[in-house]
């Protein structure tokens, strides 16, 4: 499908889905970066994360939204990213995303309708399918695109998540105007 296509049918969230979210998990390769890891010959591993990103997750994470990152693959390149990010919630070696989403949705006593995800793989589209809000990048595989309620215009690694960010804000920031006003 066409990128155009995509975002336009895959853009209209209403602000009070977007408020609604207390957490805000996602994978990581593919949506932190932009899907390559680069490994040395010595092992070593190295991976490229948006500054717009982590900036986005700060501002997040200042506003009392929880956040997740749920991994296929355990990397020590995520661990220390995230522990830079001061993420809560890091769960790596999971395969099955909807049970770790899930999991850890119970643990925090919240709904599905509290909960964005966003991935981009065939292993991400039931989890995709179950938050409140399903989010895929647009270079996603078609499973992901397909179980997904919005597609960012910035790409994968590029400010992807920055883009969900300022939507949790901007629609938190909305309602509680709303609710303020007599």
């Amino acid at each position: 499908m066409p990128q155009s296509k995509i975002n336009n049918r895959k853009s209209k969230i209403p602000a009070t889905r977007w408020a609604a979210v207390r957490l805000f998990a996602m994978d990581v390769d593919g949506v932190l970066t932009d899907g390559t890891v680069q490994i040395s010959s010595d092992g070593t591993e190295t991976k490229t994360f948006s500054i717009l990103d982590g900036m986005g997750l700060v501002r997040l994470h200042k506003a009392g939204i929880a956040t997740a990152w749920i991994s296929g693959r355990a990397s020590g390149a995520t661990t220390v990213r995230a522990t830079e990010l001061k993420i809560p919630h890091v769960i790596q070696g999971r395969t099955d995303k909807l049970a770790a989403l899930q999991e850890l949705a119970a643990r925090l006593s919240l709904s599905a309708e509290q909960c964005a995800y966003m991935g981009d793989d065939d292993i991400d589209a039931p989890a995709l399918a179950w938050a409140g809000v399903g989010i895929a990048p647009a270079g996603s595989m078609p499973a992901a695109l397909a179980a997904a309620d919005y597609v960012p215009r910035r790409p994968a690694g590029l400010g992807a998540v920055r883009d969900v960010c300022e939507r949790i804000l901007v629609a938190r920031s909305k309602t509680a105007g709303r609710k303020s006003q007599p």
